[in-house]
């Protein structure tokens, strides 16, 4: 089978297959992107802001186009879809209308005489390696500040997602822009490996595994390029003694089981303090129960399948681990019968270190409860993690709240809400979670040359 292929997660079917790009190829397309760079980067910024904004509106066009193949390629059902594709055509928007004015220069109050301005400048080409879980989204979120900057693009995409990847790739191609500032490449392992030592790239990002990220990383370093690593989380979601229980498991049966629960923010680890421990479990059950597996092409579908049957045997692995060592299956856990890579929403309780889903991120609809004894152990238990991307703390004492939220080793949290995603909104964690941010302001300033210009 080709490395690049549509298979239906809802039934298995292999629906189409696609050609890895030959070594010589790979080797032209960095040269394309960096001869396009030296036109690019020229541009007028309000010139390249109108192409940025032409892409913004394509997706919204195309939105059923784009909806429609996410659904086919991993399972996303399609009301997710289209508001994933509302999300990413924002973001195009936020850079093409707010980006040029994060681009002015900067005066620089100095000791000396003189002038010394710091301008925003772009580095080169990139590549963004990018993965099947929102296949639209996190493709804008590394494209619209690059491009917007004067950057230019190799665009890796998940192997199950070669036509939503293709479809992206029409869509910028057609906005307006110059010939090589943004190519699709259909790469191997190998072949990514030899652009990031291409002397000609200057950057790479990657959101994946922490295992894709130790070697992107790795091979970042040994070139001296830099890189953006977003690797996922295990986000605690902490329910105090004093929140709203109802408000809670609301947000946090959302927060677990939205897009079959395959998302780095997701809430993997839901911390209650022991006095509330029988009523919000009863109450999050009553809310798991609503997330019913369907087919991801129907309007009301909440839960579809998981994006594949590895990453199904994968999850399944990790429930029977920590069940066969103790923990308590309150709901789901059984594989159903049937095509497709269907897994029923899942609560668990009782885990603890001696099993894989207590460290390890569970990364499909499976929630993991635990009962604190007081809000400090509730922080310990969260902080017990390798990851460090996202958080929530809920009470009504949000001063209390925040006090807590302070002391969680993450690059995100929420008081009384979870993370989500906005275009003016630094996303990006600490520890195992990765290096860097992602979108607002500081998505520009990443693959960026801060460059200083001093005048006596």
């Amino acid at each position: 089978m080709s490395r690049y292929a549509t298979v239906d997660p809802a039934t298995g079917e292999v629906v189409k297959e696609f050609d890895t790009m030959t070594d010589t190829e790979a080797e032209r397309a960095v040269e394309a992107a960096h001869a396009a760079f030296s036109n690019w980067r020229r541009v007028d910024v309000h010139t390249r802001a109108a192409v940025v904004q032409a892409i913004a509106d394509a997706h919204r066009d195309q939105a059923e186009e784009l909806a429609a193949l996410m659904t086919l390629e991993m399972g996303k059902p399609v009301a997710q879809a289209r508001g994933e594709v509302e999300l990413s055509a924002s973001i195009y928007e936020y850079y093409a209308t707010k980006g040029p004015g994060l681009l002015a220069d900067e005066q620089l109050d100095i000791a000396g005489s003189g002038t010394a301005v710091v301008h925003t400048r772009p580095i080169g080409a990139l590549l963004g390696i990018m993965p099947w879980n929102y296949p639209c989204y996190q493709v804008a979120r590394f494209v619209a500040p690059n491009l917007l900057l004067g950057n230019t693009i190799l665009l890796k995409h998940a192997g199950n997602c070669p036509q939503q990847a293709l479809r992206i790739a029409g869509i910028v191609t057609g906005a307006g822009g110059p010939d090589g500032i943004y190519q699709n490449v259909f790469a191997s392992s190998d072949q990514v490996a030899g652009m990031i030592a291409h002397p000609h790239l200057r950057g790479v990002s990657l959101t994946g595994s922490e295992r894709a990220g130790e070697a992107v990383g790795g091979a970042a370093g040994r070139n001296l390029k830099k890189s953006v690593l977003e690797l996922g989380g295990s986000d605690a979601f902490i329910v105090l003694a004093d929140a709203d229980i109802e408000r809670a498991a609301q947000d946090a049966a959302t927060g677990r089981f939205a897009n079959a629960g395959q998302a780095c923010t997701s809430s993997k680890r839901i911390i209650v303090e022991g006095p509330i421990w029988d009523r919000f479990l009863a109450a999050f059950l009553a809310r798991a129960r609503e997330w019913t597996m369907g087919d991801p092409r129907e309007e009301t579908t909440r839960l579809g399948p998981m994006s594949s049957a590895s990453a199904r045997a994968d999850l399944v692995a990790q429930v029977e681990d920590a069940v066969s060592k103790g923990a308590t299956v309150h709901l789901g856990g059984e594989l159903p019968d049937g095509p497709g890579a269907y897994f029923p929403a899942t609560v668990l309780s009782g885990v603890d270190p001696s099993m894989r889903a207590y460290h390890e991120e569970v990364f499909g609809p499976v929630a993991v409860l635990h009962r604190a004894g007081s809000a400090e152990e509730a922080v310990r238990i969260a902080n017990d993690s390798p990851y460090g991307l996202g958080a929530a703390v809920y009470g009504a004492d949000e001063s209390r709240a925040a006090d807590l939220a302070d002391q969680l080793d993450v690059g995100m949290v929420g008081i009384n809400t979870t993370v989500k995603s906005a275009p003016d909104l630094p996303f990006g964690g600490v520890k195992n979670s990765g290096i860097g941010r992602e979108l607002g302001r500081f998505g520009l300033d990443e693959f960026a040359n801060k460059k200083l210009e001093r005048r006596l």
